[in-house]
């Protein structure tokens, strides 16, 4: 787990603006330090349940939210199975997208908060194939990610999954720490361009019809 940096802040005023939250049902996925969830309370959700796979990240967001006076509903697992069953007007994620050297994925320590296989899209194109079952009726999902992790292969991902998808914002920023150190990788495998150190973030979001 890590603080709250440009993509989150992204997606925030993202749902804060759209007023995607409003009266909702919000499911936070892979809440981290609870800022979504935090953020969907403070916009007028109707109830917010949060899902991490991180014991001290659920720890993180229980305490958050006493701390704030949000009622926040903390759950620990992987993504959806905590809430098999239920149904949400709005799935808010921001999760693990940064390439990485190898396909397995870190069980522990730092880089668990942003390592994603190869291609960054370990945990992407399972949260873009599940989520229609987590939706309710006319609900929407809204989700953040590097464009260097194919933004068309998440807008096709949701679309297969009976979505109708969109690009709802877009934010160009330097790269941090972490995409600065795997520069070189990125550009070997094609990711970025050459001496590129900036990248576009992308919150997607989708309606179940």
């Amino acid at each position: 787990m890590y603080r709250a940096e440009s993509d989150t802040e992204l997606l925030i005023d993202v749902t804060r603006e759209g007023g995607f939250a409003r009266g909702r049902d919000v499911l936070d996925v892979g809440t981290g330090s609870g800022a979504l969830a935090l953020a969907a309370a403070r916009s007028g959700a109707a109830t917010v349940t949060a899902v991490d796979v991180s014991l001290r990240s659920v720890a993180t967001t229980w305490l958050n939210s006493r701390l704030r006076g949000a009622r926040v509903a903390v759950h620990r697992g992987d993504l959806f199975g905590p809430v098999a069953g239920r149904r949400f007007g709005l799935v808010i994620a921001n999760p693990p997208y940064v390439p990485a050297r190898s396909s397995r994925l870190p069980r522990h320590g730092m880089r668990r908060c942003w390592d994603a296989g190869p291609d960054g899209r370990a945990l992407l194109d399972r949260i873009c194939a599940d989520v229609q079952h987590v939706l309710a009726p006319a609900g929407d999902v809204l989700l953040v990610h590097s464009a260097v992790c194919d933004v068309d292969r998440t807008l096709a991902a949701l679309d297969g999954a009976g979505l109708v998808p969109r690009v709802v914002a877009t934010a160009r920023v330097p790269f941090g720490p972490v995409m600065r150190a795997r520069a070189a990788l990125l550009e070997a495998r094609g990711l970025i361009r050459a001496g590129q150190r900036e990248e576009d973030l992308v919150v997607v979001g989708a309606h179940r019809a």
